[in-house]
Parts: C-alpha cells; structure tokens; sequence
C-alpha cells in the first residue's frame, strides 16, 4: 500500500499587506509588482504569533480532517527556516502544543522545497510500517527575516502554514513517484546572513525556470504517465512568471495549475500544501485525480511529487 495524505489543514494570518502598503514602505508599484510577480497582498503575522503558533493551527485542522486523535501520530516533521529559535526545534515545540505525546519530532530544511521533503521522508517511514500516521508542516514567518527597505525582495514574501496527515490509503492511490535533489554550489545565491535574507533574483529566477520544468516531467515519466494525465499543477508559489513556465513546459491549460500566489505572496514551504488546500476545498482536486506538486528554493534544493489524490 501507498503513502498518501489523509488529511490537511492551513493557517494564514489576519494582517494583510496590500502592494498599495508597500508602495508607502519602498520605491514600488502596484502595477510592477503585479506584472513581475502576480503578487497583489500577502499575510504577516502579528510580532507575538511565531512560528510555532502557525504551525500549530494548521496541525490541528490537518489532525481533525484526518479523523484521528493526536496520540496517534508517530513522528512530526517540520519544514521551516524560520524556527521561533536555533533550538527547541518547532516540531518538539508542536508536538507539546498538540498533545501528541508519543510522536518523535524533527525539523527539516530545505526552503522552500521543505514540504516536498517533509512528505517523502514521511512516504518511507509509513511505508516501511514503522509509523503509521506521520503529521507534516511546511510553515513559515518569513516577515521577521525580510527587510522590509529592500524593494527587490520586500514585495514578494508573506507568513503562513499548511499541514498534512500522511499514512496508508487505498491500493493505487497516494504518492506514485518524486524526485528530491540539490545543489549546494547556488547557494550563495538565496541565503540569510545576519538578519535579513538575501537573493540574486536573476541567478534564482533561471534555476527555478529550468528546474521546476525538468522535475515535474521527471516524476511523471517516474509514475509511468504522460502529460495529458496530470488533472492538476500545484508549483511552489514563487513568481507568476516561473510557474507559467513550468505549466507551458507540461503543456496543461491554465485551469490546470493553481495559483495562489495573488493573495498570499511567497511563504516558501507553506506555499504548496497551502494551494492544495485550497483547489481541494474548491473541487478542482477530487478523489482518483492526479497532482504534480513541484517546489525549489534555497540550498538550492528542489523536490517533485506525482500523487494520485484520495484515501
């Protein structure tokens, strides 16, 4: 039997901050910011809702969607790269929060392709029974690490959290293939020194292009499908522009890919379960279709998986 997600749950803050927001805080438009990023408002957390607090809300949805108490999740992975502190990890502060007191727990990161890592180390442990009910979260405050007087990365980052119950479903269904990689070589073009992150949006903007293409035709083939299979394109919500590229790459319709990217910005490893939250919630993702989710950020990593949705 395959691994696949049971359940799922998101959390966004309250605040919301428009570009018309920003173009009192930075030399910006609206209409720049729309044209290069499809960005029009994203979420940030008040200054006392951390990380942890994100995540937990998410979690707790995602544990009710599955039907199951949280004493029955076996480990709690966390992908994040803006934890509340170098230490306690998120997942062993998520899993006092959460009650789930026989559950192991460890933070993942890997950017914004985090999720993508959270579900496939989760794929193993469930499929090798050694735990039966494994939670994800992809989660971040990426408010508290972007300067808010640098233009060129102030528009494009929001907060947020999406969490997923991965187990056992139904013969044929869950995770079909997924292709995991990394090149270390680029990270010096998205990182944090000190407080702020940094990006060289032209070296990360080619990488992703070609990386994002690449890998979803790679775990397609994996999964022994073609194109004209795929009912649904969930990219990591980046930039309008590098996930149209991915879409054309495959070929699908624009109906075919979900775009969030508008109303939440880039909350890097909420981003994915975030989207697919929400085409599940709008019947655009039912039982039996198929999913392409494909995510890349700094490291650089990436990560691609082929789903087949349903329990």
């Amino acid at each position: 039997m395959n691994a696949g997600i049971i359940g799922l749950g998101t959390y966004s803050p309250e605040k919301v901050l428009t570009n018309e927001d920003l173009e009192k805080m930075v030399d910006t438009s609206d209409e720049w910011i729309r044209t290069r990023t499809g960005i029009e408002e994203r979420r940030i957390a008040e200054e006392a809702e951390n990380t942890s607090h994100l995540a937990f809300k998410a979690a707790k949805e995602a544990i009710k969607d599955a039907g199951i108490s949280p004493e029955q999740i076996g480990l709690i992975l966390v992908a994040t790269v803006t934890p509340d502190y170098p230490f306690p990890s998120v997942s062993t502060m998520l899993q006092h929060q959460l009650g789930a007191t026989n559950a192991a727990a460890m933070d993942i990161s890997a950017a914004c392709a985090g999720f993508m890592y959270g579900l496939v180390t989760a794929k193993q442990f469930v499929e090798s029974n050694t735990y039966s009910h494994v939670l994800v979260v992809g989660v971040e405050k990426l408010s508290k690490i972007t300067d808010w007087e640098d233009r060129n990365t102030a528009v494009l980052f929001g907060d947020g959290a999406g969490a997923a119950v991965v187990s056992k479903v139904s013969e044929g269904r869950g995770i079909l293939s997924f292709e995991l990689g990394a090149d270390g070589s680029g990270g010096k073009h998205l990182f944090q020194d000190g407080a702020y992150l940094s990006m060289n949006g032209r070296e990360v903007f080619k990488f992703a292009v070609r990386q994002m293409g690449e890998s979803a035709v790679n775990v397609i083939e994996k999964a022994g499908l073609t194109k004209e299979d795929i009912d649904m394109l969930i990219p990591h919500q980046a930039n309008i522009r590098i996930m149209e590229a991915s879409r054309e790459r495959l070929g699908l319709p624009e109906e075919k890919m979900s775009k969030t990217i508008h109303k939440y910005g880039n909350t890097s490893s909420a981003s994915i379960p975030l989207s697919l939250k929400e085409e599940v919630v709008n019947g655009k993702v039912k039982d039996d279709d198929i999913v392409v989710m494909v995510g890349f950020g700094g490291g650089l990593t990436w990560g691609a998986i082929t789903l087949k949705w349903g329990r």
